[in-house]
């Protein structure tokens, strides 16, 4: 039987009256052995040592897997580590195009590290066809997508973008962070590699740091198990225990959370503080159609840009209720400041030409009342330090 996104997601990938055998256990058990006995010299059993496997993070791996549709799932340390490893498929001389709206962290490792290796890169916008394929070159091997990318929340047409990508045999990578499995399966729409910050909404707590990555096919799997066997950076047993259990609820947490995020992006888009409002949600995003025909849910983050004359570190000290913080996707709402947060590694020239100015605040928006985040919101911006703002 094929069982629901989210009937999957609660019973942390285990179906049919799932229990673990010797003590009847509904949990995965946490199995924090470095090493594993083996009964033939010359036949290892299917663990050996924890790096290349561990029960408890093949439960969690499969588990991914299932909820992206994909043949195999694996987790890592960090998004970035997730990120990294795939970027490892690559070899000498080859090309990234990838979107200029991308994670910072993103940023730097593509402009500062992968250039070390002569993996060379085209930023583009991906909102633009045209500009995607005219900067695909003859040794280009893999699209980079994010969507809806961050800060400002911009819609890449994946189904377009994969076309393209097949006509110039590349692969698709397709950060997947803020949509989730439960509301987008890029890997249906033809891309070769999903990837996530599980620290953000599929562990949902702020309290672990983890990666995840599926593949489309056996070939990339095999390769990307071998970077991440080599490589080395894999999820801690405890983290992934603890990752399982965030899943388990993310359903719930998403919905309420997108629910909260679609009224703060309405009021704040009539609001004569903002200048701009950057959310899928509303009818005036420019992505908006895209986006609806490719992911179930509009989210449950939303970004504004100030209106000029406002003290920004003003209002970010009236506001009460969102922690002011990197990352996102928890129970609390986060409200952070691209400039210095998320985008802190891209120089501000970059960030300028990418319409990330030191006015904008992205809002992951968590579980607490709508009601209540409103009015924080509401105070925060009437109290700041505004130039004759509201006459």
């Amino acid at each position: 039987m094929t069982y629901k996104k989210q009937t999957t997601l609660a019973h942390g990938g285990q179906h049919q009256g799932y229990h673990e055998e010797a003590t009847g256990a509904v949990n995965t058990p946490i199995y924090l052995s470095s090493t594993f006995h083996q009964k033939q010299l010359n036949e290892l059993g299917p663990y050996d040592y924890t790096r290349s496997g561990n029960p408890t993070r093949t439960q969690l791996e499969k588990t991914i897997a299932s909820l992206e549709n994909g043949t195999d799932g694996f987790a890592f340390s960090s998004g970035m580590a997730a990120i990294s490893s795939a970027f490892m498929l690559l070899h000498s001389n080859e090309h990234i195009v990838i979107s200029k709206d991308v994670y910072g962290g993103t940023f730097r490792f593509v402009t500062q590290l992968l250039s070390q290796f002569s993996i060379s890169h085209t930023f583009v916008d991906m909102t633009d066809i045209d500009e995607v394929a005219r900067a695909i070159q003859s040794n280009t091997r893999v699209i980079y997508m994010e969507t809806p990318a961050n800060p400002l929340l911009q819609i890449t047409d994946i189904r377009a973008i994969v076309a393209l990508a097949k006509e110039n045999n590349c692969y698709t990578y397709l950060d997947n962070t803020f949509m989730t499995p439960l509301h987008q399966q890029p890997l249906d729409l033809g891309v070769d590699i999903v990837l996530h910050s599980a620290t953000k909404f599929l562990s949902g707590h702020s309290d672990i740091v983890a990666g995840l990555a599926v593949t489309k096919d056996n070939s990339l799997a095999e390769k990307l198990s071998f970077v991440q066997n080599t490589y080395g950076a894999v999820l801690s047993v405890q983290d992934c225990y603890q990752l399982i259990q965030g899943m388990k609820t993310l359903e719930p947490r998403f919905s309420k959370s997108t629910r909260s995020a679609q009224q703060i992006a309405e009021h704040l888009s009539d609001h004569p503080a903002i200048e701009n409002i950057y959310y899928p949600g509303l009818a005036s995003h420019p992505g908006a159609d895209v986006h609806a025909s490719q992911s179930t849910s509009p989210g449950a983050v939303l970004s504004f840009e100030l209106k000029k004359g406002i003290d920004v570190q003003q209002f970010a000290n009236d506001i009460t209720l969102p922690v002011i913080a990197v990352s996102l996707g928890a129970v609390e709402s986060i409200l952070s400041y691209p400039a210095t947060m998320s985008h802190a590694a891209m120089p501000v020239e970059e960030r300028e030409v990418r319409g990330i100015s030191d006015r904008l605040f992205r809002l992951s928006v968590g579980i607490e009342d709508v009601e209540d985040l409103l009015e924080d919101l509401e105070n925060a911006l009437n109290q700041t330090t505004a130039v004759n703002l509201y006459t």
